[in-house]
């Protein structure tokens, strides 16, 4: 991740829910996002598992675990 500095120092990095702009610092309480309304989006999409990784499921038909230890 990329970031710049604004006139007194602060880094300024990308929103990861929007893409604005943002100070990361101390005096901005939703760092690393820019506002209440994206940190709460990013938030809701966690509760939906909007962020699962993708795995490989067996057939309904297959039991789980290795074949070899059956």
């Amino acid at each position: 991740m990329s970031s710049a500095a604004n006139d007194i120092g602060e880094r300024i990095v990308r929103c990861p829910a929007c893409g604005h702009d943002c100070i990361y610092a101390a005096r901005n309480p939703y760092r690393p996002f820019c506002s209440a309304r994206c940190k709460g989006v990013d938030l809701g999409a966690w509760a939906n598992e909007d962020f699962r990784m993708p795995a490989d499921t067996p057939p309904d038909d297959q039991l789980f675990g290795d074949p070899h230890m059956r």
